[in-house]
């Protein structure tokens, strides 16, 4: 039996945190209702950060991939990698998200990032004891707390960053672990006791969890993500299982299915694993993993639009058939819309 604690709470595991390459140059941006795996407009430059937090005594390094040369301002997207990852992964979405005018912030967590498996003669174990570490159930949502704040001050400032910044409009996206600190901070009720905790930033207006994790105990679910009130749009696989814990696929749509307060997506990839998200290395498997990948640039890029930007165009586009269009035979799409009020 699993604690419905914070720090036991199921985590996946993305090893390798390898993803794909840079995409190749384009120039040609989508129409606002036709959605397509190809860059957008924007040249796109990346920066690395050493950001410390001097309030927790903590490193937050960051990669950060942005628009090169128009004005702004842009978006946010803040990236949290899965355990045993780094700031270097998912850059296939980092730099898709850029070329469309976003400014995509990928953190590293320190204690449940690639530092846990290097060099041991059991890379698994290592990221298990990072798993079960309470400190990084609290400090991976704060880590994201923290990177907005310091977002804001990047922006008051003369730099690459100053004016460029459109903190009005964030989203938090992630993948495993990455998945349980978006939904952390996107507002998951954790009940310890008599006490219920939570780490929401109301500063958050959307969310992209990958492989989520759940805590154990049907009872659990309503209270624990109920209280979720921004749009999501959930993402799994039908082979989507944890290489570290019990986890099951049929367990990944449990947040999508408690969470009632917003508009909430699902996309359940057929035969996709845990590794499509992020890349699996030398790992084995991964026939579709590039068309997946295109899939997933497709449809976070409209959802971003529509509750980012408040973009009408891309929120038809994922209400009325275009994305579950473009995922045909390869992915089970639902969702849930909340009626506007009169």
């Amino acid at each position: 039996m699993r604690s419905r604690m914070p720090h036991c709470i199921v985590l996946l595991v993305a090893l390798t945190a390898a993803v794909c390459g840079a995409e190749a140059p384009g120039s040609v941006a989508p129409a606002p209702a036709l959605y397509r795996p190809v860059p957008g407009p924007h040249e796109v430059d990346f920066v690395r950060l050493e950001w410390r937090d001097a309030r927790r005594a903590r490193e937050v390094p960051a990669k950060v991939y942005f628009p090169k040369t128009a004005a702004g301002p842009f978006p946010v997207i803040v990236f949290s990698h899965g355990a045993g990852g780094s700031r270097e992964g998912y850059e296939y979405l980092g730099r898709h998200w850029a070329s469309h005018g976003y400014v995509s912030v990928h953190l590293q967590h320190v204690g449940s990032d690639d530092a846990t498996w290097r060099g041991r003669p059991d890379p698994l174990e290592g990221i298990r004891e990072s798993t079960r570490d309470p400190r990084n159930a609290v400090n991976r949502p704060q880590d994201v707390s923290f990177a907005i704040d310091r977002l804001e001050e990047l922006n008051r400032e003369d730099g690459p960053f100053g004016g460029r910044l459109d903190l009005e409009r964030v989203g938090v996206a992630g993948h495993s672990f990455g998945a349980f600190t978006t939904l952390a901070v996107a507002g998951q009720v954790f009940p310890v006791g008599r006490r219920d905790f939570t780490y929401r930033d109301p500063r958050v207006d959307a969310a992209i969890p990958m492989s989520a994790p759940v805590p154990r105990g049907e009872e659990t679910h309503a209270k624990a993500f109920g209280s979720i009130r921004i749009p999501c749009l959930h993402m799994t696989g039908t082979r989507d299982r944890s290489l570290i814990h019990e986890t099951t696929p049929e367990e990944r749509r449990i947040p999508y299915d408690n969470i009632h307060g917003a508009d909430q997506y699902l996309v359940t990839f057929v035969d996709g694993d845990h590794m499509v998200f992020s890349g699996r290395g030398r790992m084995p498997g991964g026939e579709k993993d590039a068309l997946f990948q295109d899939l997933i640039k497709v449809g976070t890029t409209a959802f971003w639009d529509a509750y980012l930007r408040h973009d009408e165009g891309a929120k038809q586009w994922l209400a009325s058939g275009g994305y579950e269009g473009a995922l045909g035979a390869d992915a089970v799409y639902e969702l849930k819309l909340i009626e506007p009020e009169d």
